[in-house]
């Protein structure tokens, strides 16, 4: 079971600011070295590393003179642009005492939706794990204004992990492990496994950040739904632990892996995005799509709603004004209404030959879970 994680040759670790961070909000210089003495030590056996780690923040407070974090926008990306650079100096420091280097990779969900952009991260990080080099990785804080306020680079962690076919992930905070209720009431009790959705049932994770323990406890059992969805085993523990639950110790909470991996893109689409619009789709093209895995063409679209280009992720809903899939639209959203209802045969031999294709081809097309 939890050997998977021992003999894993390639690791996704990642690591948020609260463990990385003074009582003041500032970067603690020894929490950064404990955390890299541990990764380095299973660096030195073969495995390769990337840690996604949270943090840029933080570590732009002290540079601005800032005591707390701040609460606008505005400041919170110009702390994340400061700290970035005395962060990832700080793990340069650090992983130098063991003769490794880093090399830094900023991401946003909104790259990781291109299909370009999402093959050069893995070609990039592919590479540099070639070449020995520890990937730090980190959501991109001073454009990505969703993630800095709700991802908390979880959701982020376990699409790298898929990214690069990474064999684990651990996922390191100030909670050792989840609880069955918060960890300061009396009674809680560790959940040293999960096997599926239904050990959760019952489980106390809050909402819009609220969570057992601390802030940000639902986020990371969605990344490792995300993760073990796809057959990757994820460890949650504190980063105290980290040495203990990379060796394969019965800390912390393990997640069984479960079904197998598909596609790394639809993986994007799927979990990395967001619909620019809605396509309104009859009951035959849903049945199509869902049940057969077929392409959208247009004669099984009656509505379209929202402002999108051809490349854009659009949400297709059915009759009933359920969300049953996502897909990557051939077409801007203008173009559309005068496409509905016809067939591309027809559509061709009146609009011209590049007319005569797929609304969204199967391919490019992802069932969401809201219809499992």
């Amino acid at each position: 079971m939890r050997e998977q994680i021992s003999s894993a040759s390639k690791v996704v670790v990642k690591v948020g600011s609260s463990s990385l961070t003074t009582p003041q909000g500032m970067i603690d210089v020894d929490r950064v070295d404990a955390l890299v003495d541990v990764l380095a030590a299973r660096r030195r056996t073969g495995t390769q590393i990337v840690l996604v780690s949270s943090g840029a923040i933080a570590a732009g407070l002290g540079p601005l003179g800032l005591s707390a974090r701040p609460r606008d926008l505005a400041t919170q990306q110009a702390a994340a642009s400061v700290g970035q650079g005395v962060l990832v100096a700080r793990y340069t420091s650090s992983f130098a005492r063991y003769s490794l280097r880093v090399g830094q990779v900023l991401l946003t969900a909104d790259d990781m939706m291109r299909r370009a952009h999402h093959a050069n991260a893995q070609r990039t990080l592919a590479r540099l794990l070639e070449l020995g080099i520890v990937p730090i990785v980190n959501e991109n804080d001073t454009v990505a204004t969703d993630e800095i306020r709700f991802g908390d680079n979880d959701r982020l962690a376990a699409l790298v992990t898929h990214l690069i076919h990474a064999d684990a992930l651990v996922l390191l905070s100030d909670v050792d492990a989840l609880y069955d209720g918060p960890p300061s009431r009396p009674g809680s009790q560790r959940l040293a496994e999960i096997r599926g959705p239904e050990d959760l049932a019952g489980v106390e994770l809050g909402k819009n950040g609220a969570s057992v323990g601390t802030g940000g406890m639902i986020t990371k059992v969605q990344a490792a739904r995300i993760a073990t969805g796809a057959g990757v085993p994820v460890v949650l523990t504190a980063a105290a632990h980290a040495a203990q639950a990379l060796a394969g110790a019965d800390v912390g909470t393990y997640f069984h892996p479960g079904g197998r991996h598909p596609g790394t893109r639809l993986l994007w689409l799927a979990h990395a995005t967001t619909g620019r619009g809605l396509l309104h789709l009859d009951q035959g093209a849903v049945e199509a799509i869902v049940g057969r895995r077929k392409s959208l063409l247009p004669a099984g679209v009656t509505a379209v709603e929202g402002e999108f280009a051809a490349g854009d992720p659009v949400d297709l809903c059915g009759p009933q004004g359920l969300v049953v899939a996502r897909g990557l639209v051939n077409f801007d959203a203008t173009e559309i209404p005068g496409l509905l209802g016809r067939s591309t045969r027809e559509l061709a031999s009146t609009l011209g030959p590049e007319y005569e294709r797929e609304l969204i081809h199967r391919d490019d097309i992802v069932i969401l879970e809201t219809h499992n």
